[in-house]
């Protein structure tokens, strides 16, 4: 199983358990507020098991544990049952924001994430992606934008979080957050996609490695 699917099945894992775990709890007779606090836990198990299987994490690792770790320690300390179920949208926004400000740092979000997923799958001779970021001006410029827009979706994701947080009945918001993870990503897609099959980057031929081709 690749790498890409690997973390698509635990993202789908993490989340479907999630919600289901809140649901069962709350059939159970058990108040919303502390089946929010139980199922929160549920995505830090598998995100913390790959941390210390890897000994020496990635940023996307890093990024992950620290993310699931402040999530669940917010679902201890907040008492407030509307605020929990806002949290996620204030995370996503953080995460939205973090991606803004990389796109102007030394390796943007995009590329980051990205990486571990296509690096040795393209360019004209499967180039390490520490070379192409060295000599392909466009390709730096690829993932800056790419960071940019992953930004801009993170940020209308969490408004629309937010908003379900207090719009919705309580026990309605865990259920329709999860839909609503399966929209934005494969929305998401679809936008990247968009965006970067015109770049050629998935393509060897492309202008885009006229540089890497002819040296």
């Amino acid at each position: 199983m690749s790498a890409r699917s690997k973390g698509l099945l635990t993202l789908a894992v993490d989340v479907g358990l999630t919600v289901v775990l809140y649901y069962v709890l709350r059939a159970s007779g058990v108040e919303a507020h502390t089946a929010f606090v139980i199922s929160s836990f549920v995505p830090g198990i598998s995100v913390v098991s790959d941390l210390v299987r890897r000994r020496r994490p990635d940023r996307l690792g890093l990024y992950m544990t620290v993310m699931m770790l402040a999530s669940a320690a917010v679902s201890v300390l907040v008492q407030d049952p509307r605020l929990l179920l806002a949290k996620d949208g204030w995370f996503t926004a953080a995460g939205g924001l973090w991606f803004l400000v990389s796109a102007r740092g030394e390796r943007p979000l995009a590329f980051v994430f990205t990486r571990f997923v296509l690096e040795g799958r393209i360019g004209p001779n499967r180039e390490s992606w520490d070379v192409l970021w060295e000599r392909l001006p466009a390709f730096r410029r690829i993932w800056r934008v790419a960071s940019v827009l992953w930004g801009v979706g993170l940020l209308l994701d969490a408004v629309v979080r937010v908003v379900i947080a207090y719009a919705l009945p309580v026990d309605a918001v865990p259920g329709v957050n999860t839909a609503q993870y399966i929209a934005f990503l494969l929305l998401m897609q679809v936008a990247m996609n968009v965006y970067l099959v015109p770049t050629g980057i998935y393509n060897r031929w492309s202008p885009l490695y006229a540089e890497l081709r002819n040296t």
